[in-house]
């Protein structure tokens, strides 16, 4: 068997994924996951050190908000910035995976243990992106705004998007981008 393939991570975690929503994230063992995989344990912890790890172990995107911080301009204003930082982490690291994305979202909702560390890998996306501000010459309590309601624009936004149900053959869901654009809006007429 080709336990070294370069598509073994991504086996591991469809099958993961797809066990997590058929029996629960608690019912199903790392035997369970490798079984399906047609892989071995040992291939299963070279890629991920436990389960949890399925959702969060390579979590690139505070580093994607630093880089996108650091290279951007100095000119350009912060809420462009942001939009545009948004826009590109929706249609690279996002979009071409919604159905996963679903998947691993009804699991997460579901085990108080996974809606943990997703608020942590928030909180990480947050301080990166505070720092960030800073590095750029923001106050403190500028940055930190600008941190918290770039987390929560994407967040709500992520998740309407997710929870968009309009697939069928008549209907396209809006993209992601869509949502960003709705969830930025709302938030422009709530602050004033």
């Amino acid at each position: 068997m080709a336990r070294w393939a370069p598509d073994t991570r991504e086996r591991l975690r469809s099958a993961a994924l797809e066990l997590f929503d058929e029996q629960g994230f608690g019912a199903t063992t790392v035997d369970d996951v490798v079984a399906r995989a047609g892989l071995t344990k040992r291939t299963f912890f070279r890629h991920f050190s436990d389960k949890r790890e399925v959702f969060f172990g390579d979590d690139e995107i505070p580093a994607i908000a630093r880089h996108i911080l650091a290279a951007t301009p100095a000119g350009v204003p912060p809420l462009t910035l942001v939009s545009n930082g948004l826009r590109t982490l929706a249609a690279e690291r996002f979009e071409p995976h919604r159905d996963r994305l679903r998947a691993a979202r009804r699991v997460i909702v579901a085990e108080p243990a996974l809606l943990e560390r997703d608020l942590k890998k928030q909180a990480d996306l947050r301080d990166a992106i505070d720092q960030g501000f800073r590095d750029r010459g923001q106050d403190p309590l500028t940055a930190r705004v600008l941190g918290g309601l770039s987390v929560e624009w994407f967040q709500t936004a992520l998740e309407a998007w997710i929870a968009d149900d309009s697939d069928d053959s008549d209907h396209r869901s809006a993209p992601l981008s869509e949502h960003l654009d709705r969830v930025l809006e709302r938030m422009r007429s709530v602050l004033g």
